[in-house]
């Protein structure tokens, strides 16, 4: 039968316990020139611009 060697410590265990290590979904904010739905300190998908300015030229 398998026996641990060491005893865990309760902080090694409580922080394998803890949520701190599990990922989060990424914060979306709007796009100022279309109203999309962009990643933060991105290019927007839809029309192009970032900070106000056109970087991606973009078909209508």
């Amino acid at each position: 039968m398998a026996v641990p060697k060491r005893k865990i410590s309760k902080a090694r265990r409580d922080k394998r316990r803890s949520n701190v290590w599990k990922m989060s979904a990424p914060a979306f904010s709007k796009c100022t020139q279309c109203g999309e739905l962009k990643l933060a300190h991105r290019v927007c998908g839809n029309c192009g611009f970032y900070k106000g300015k056109e970087v991606i030229k973009k078909e209508a």
